[in-house]
This record gives C-alpha cells, structure tokens and sequence, in this order.
C-alpha cells in the first residue's frame, strides 16, 4: 500500500475508541488555549477588515465567526477565525515527532477549521476530537518529514496546515477515501505563503494560516462533488515534497501511524515568538528574584544563539504604524525582554499602542543590547542586567517553558492563560465562558458542538 493511501485510510478510518487517551487530553488542551487565543485576537490587526468582506459576501450562516455575530459559509467563517487565533502568536506552536521537533504553528489552523466544521454538521465531541487528532497527526508528520528551514522563504503554515485541515474537514463532512484522496490533490493547488509577513511585519503574517483553513475546507467539499485532484499530491512527480522541499525525509511519514498521534507540543506561556520566549522566561527570573528598578537599569544584555540575532525577531523594535505596532512587538526580542522585566509578563494587553509606546519601555529597549552566545553552551538564552550602581543580575533558561513533555505547563496555568484572554477581549461574558470551559474539558461527553458555539456568541 503507498503512502498516501495508507495516510488516507487513516484520516478515514480511524475510530475514535482507537485514539489514546492521553492523545485526547492533550487535543483538548489545544482546542482550549486556540479557542482563546481566538477570542483574545478577534480585532486583531487586520480582523476588522476580514470579518467586513465576509459580512459583504454574504452566503449560507452555517458557522459563526466567533464573537462578533456573524454566521458565514464555513470556509470563510474558519478562514476569519483562524486569523483571529494567529494574531498574537499566542497559539499552540512546534510540531513533534518521534525524537525531535520543527517549527510550526498547526493548531491555528487546525482548531478553527475543526470548530467551524464541527458546528455546521452539529457533530459531536467525540466526532470534532477525532478529526483534529487525524487532521494534526497528519499535519504533524508532513511537518518533520519536510525538514522545513525558515531560509527555504516560504511559510509553512500555508502549506502543511492545508492538508492537515483538508483532513479534518474530509472526517467531518463524512467523505470516503477515494474523495479524501481526491481532496488532498485539491488542496495541493492551494498551498502557499511567504516568510516576508513575519520579516516586513506584515498583517500577512497571518494569512497563510487563515488561508489553509479555508482552502482545506473549499477542498473537501469540492472533491465531495465529484471533482478530483492529483493521484499523489504528497510522493508524485510534482507533488509536495517535490514542489516544496529541499532536505525533506520521508522516511518516517507512516511510522507507527495509528499507534503514535503528533501535534503542536507547546503551549505557549508568552503572546510572542517561540524564538523569543528563552529570554523572556530568563528576564522573568530576574524579576521574580529582584526588586527590579527599571529606571536604575544601566544595560541589559540578551545573550543568544547567532541565529536569534540575525534572524527576524533580533530586528530593531521601531514600529512606524500604529496599525501594524503589535506585530512589530511580538515579533521583537528586544521589546518582548523588556515588557517581561517592566510588567512582569508579556500577554495581550501589553500590546496595546499605549503599552507599545510606553517611554519607560523605550528607554529600556535602548538599553538592549544583542549578544551571540558562545559555541558550545548548553543554554537557550541569558539575560545579564547591569544597574547603575555597577551591580549585575543575570537569569538564564536551559529550556523555554510551556514544552508539553520537557516543561509543561500545569492544567491551572493553562486555564488561567484561557481566562485572561476572555478578559483581554471583554467580548465573552466571564460566566459563559466558564461554562464553555467546563464542557471543553468534557468534550467527550457533548453530544452536538453547538451547544459550546453559542456560548462564544
């Protein structure tokens, strides 16, 4: 049996009762903390915009554009909540694999395609769990098989995220394998996105995540129809891997499938790039062990991997447009170490143009300086503080938090980080999202999704 077809058969096949439970506990965790993080992000830098042309085209109300009202086609529906979960770069990140990972942000695509699916078929708990464990094991292990480097200058959230919601949309809609199939090789036409988003700070940032949400879903229903793709839009001739892929292994694509279910294995602690979190948990350690006076702080020294200085987060912090500032600052090391050293956290409300523009901020950034870090140390990141007074505190991380398996965080902190983003927002009344966090840790046991939809309005 070839690849694809053993990778259809299991997008297909699949029972639920035969998915681990551990696989189902962390698909839930996922599902929450994208759930909220697309509430925290929906007016987000360019959503207002979104949800305006999808108001515009109008079409059939068969899934909510969550938080503001809105029923839309459920292609274009996904495609507004996915861009809404991508804002602050506060989703679930990293795929994994059996003994490394690679960088990718799966679950913005995956959970609002899932979620947006789900309630226009008024499919189960149990049916929305096994779509979007399929549909990120799938795109899991496209991700590490890929060898993705951010030099190749494409975005892989537009490409690997387009099958991974193709399948999702495939199990949920009930197609066979020979649609399922069909409907990858649909979705192969549509896999794009550049890396210039995140270098120009762009709000095409996060289109290419948006983008896979509502091609995977265009996908599955037009192969539904009849209509038919590649014969192997993974191994053909001009398939993916060839199209797309420089140093790519394909040798593990189907390796313990079925036994073994891969994902995003982070859950981010900091609403920032991953590639920025090492120093922001090094400069929290400061804080939690000094009295900090930032208006004494005399140079702050970010020591970190060549990569991070040359790389796009090691950029200057110089937002021109107000429109656009927050994405400069989430994807900033300096301004991310000094939100974590001046309010002790970097969460959504310090991305406000206010905070952006704090002079207590700026002074602090302009005390940072960018340090390689020497070959051969066993460390992520160190922050080295100089005070005025001459006296130096330094913090540094092995290993960023937020690692489901090497430095997880607890179920409360995760809960906590889902109820500051309904606060964050204020679109969400406290008490219903409390129970839709009650019945998402139970999602097993509900029998229709919409039952949770409603509560998000």
């Amino acid at each position: 049996m070839s690849i694809v077809e053993q990778l259809v058969n299991h997008v297909v096949d699949t029972p639920y009762a035969a998915i681990p439970e551990e696989a189902v506990g962390r698909a839930k965790w996922r599902l929450i903390d994208t759930l909220g993080c697309m509430i925290a992000g929906a007016n987000g830098a360019g959503c207002a915009g979104a949800v305006d042309l999808v108001r515009a085209w109008g079409g059939a109300a068969q899934s909510a554009v969550y938080t503001h009202g809105l029923k839309a086609p459920a292609h274009n529906a996904a495609m507004v909540n996915s861009l809404m979960a991508r804002s602050f770069d506060f989703e679930p990140v990293e795929a994994e694999g059996e003994t490394k990972s690679s960088p990718a942000h799966i679950s913005g695509t995956t959970v609002p395609t899932a979620v947006t699916v789900a309630e226009w078929q008024g499919a189960s708990g149990k049916d929305l769990l096994a779509a979007l464990i399929l549909g990120d094991d799938l795109t899991a292990r496209l991700a590490m098989a890929t060898g993705f480097d951010f030099s190749l200058g494409w975005d892989n959230t537009g490409t690997v995220n387009c099958f991974g919601a193709t399948a999702i949309a495939c199990r949920l809609l009930g197609l066979g394998r020979e649609q399922t199939r069909h409907a990858f090789g649909i979705a192969l036409n549509q896999v794009a996105g550049s890396m210039d988003g995140v270098w120009d700070k762009a709000m095409t940032f996060k289109l290419s995540m948006a983008l896979a949400a509502r091609s995977g879903i265009f996908s599955a229903e037009l192969a539904a129809r009849g209509f038919t793709g590649t014969n192997d839009p993974f191994l053909g001739r001009n398939g993916y891997f060839k199209l797309y892929c420089r140093d790519h292994d394909t040798s593990g694509l189907v390796k313990d499938l079925g036994r073994r279910f891969y994902a995003d294995r982070v859950i981010k602690p900091h609403s920032a790039c991953r590639a920025t979190h090492p120093s922001i948990d090094a400069a929290l350690k400061i804080v939690a062990a000094h009295d900090l006076r930032c208006d004494q702080v005399s140079e702050i020294a970010v020591i970190v991997p060549p990569w991070i200085i040359d790389g796009f987060t090691g950029q200057p912090f110089a937002p021109a447009q107000a429109e656009t500032a927050q994405i400069e600052g989430a994807f900033s090391l300096r301004f991310t170490v000094a939100t974590a050293l001046l309010k002790k956290s970097v969460k959504p409300a310090h991305f406000t143009d206010a905070c952006l523009r704090d002079p207590a901020l700026t002074a602090l950034i302009k005390r940072i300086k960018l340090v390689p870090l020497d070959a051969g140390r066993k460390v992520a990141a160190e922050v080295r503080i100089t005070m005025s007074g001459g006296r130096v505190l330094t913090a540094e991380t092995e290993f960023p938090r937020g690692d489901v398996v090497r430095t997880p965080l607890s179920d409360v902190e995760m809960r906590s980080k889902f109820r500051d983003n309904v606060d964050y927002a204020q679109t969400v009344p406290k008490e219903r999202a409390e129970q839709a966090l009650a019945r998402l840790e139970a999602l097993e046991t509900v029998a229709d999704l919409r039952d949770i939809t409603r509560l998000f309005g």
